[in-house]
């Protein structure tokens, strides 16, 4: 993965930075004649003011160090801007990252189930820090009852919580897409007529 960042005093900079699992790709920088490879994670080129390129690499030891004083997890990028001066900027312009959240139902009905109702509030507060969300609520059921039947009980659940984010003014309604998908997606699959819990749910995917 590499980063290429535009400042006033700094023309250009490109950055390796390394997966989230680890792994470190490769960069080719030419200019003009010269030639450089950056194949060691947060290895650097900077292209300054005057058209020299600067070859840097950020010690791995200040890498760990920086990211040991904090627990929150962190993508690439993040630690890119706890590393590496002049990346707090470009962090915080990049979107929100996408994210899903379940939550489920008791049988038969569009109610969710107590551990849920908690979890929606948590969601809440996750939703309210992003501007202009986009957001499918996909709806699922257990395979007891008939498919016609299970396919109008996804969908109402899904209207359901798409009122309800609607309703606490997360996105107007033209922002939220709702669809059943009925028992077509059991998370556990079961035989007919199985009561699985983990199969009544509602699947909200953000971006």
């Amino acid at each position: 993965m590499a980063l290429i960042l535009l400042f006033p005093a700094t023309k250009e900079m490109v950055v390796v930075l390394p997966g989230a699992d680890g792994h470190v790709g490769m960069v080719v920088v030419e200019r003009g004649d010269e030639r450089f490879i950056l194949d060691e994670p947060y290895a650097s080129t900077r292209l300054t003011s005057d058209g020299q390129v600067k070859l840097e690499k950020l010690e791995e030891q200040e890498v760990a160090a920086s990211i040991e004083r904090s627990t929150e997890p962190r993508s690439p990028f993040e630690r890119a801007a706890a590393v590496l001066p002049g990346f707090q900027g470009a962090v915080a312009a990049l979107p929100a990252r996408p994210a899903s959240f379940y939550l489920y139902f008791i049988t038969g009905t569009d109610t969710l189930i107590d551990a849920s109702k908690l979890e929606f509030a948590r969601m809440l507060e996750e939703l309210r820090k992003r501007e202009a969300p986009d957001i499918v609520v996909i709806g699922h059921t257990d395979r007891v009852g008939a498919p016609e039947g299970n396919d109008e009980l996804s969908l109402q659940r899904a209207e359901r919580m798409k009122a309800d984010l609607v309703a606490q003014g997360i996105a107007p309604p033209e922002r939220i897409r709702a669809a059943g998908r009925g028992e077509r997606e059991p998370v556990v699959p079961t035989e007919d007529g199985v009561d699985e819990p983990l199969n009544r749910r509602v699947e909200i995917n953000v971006r």
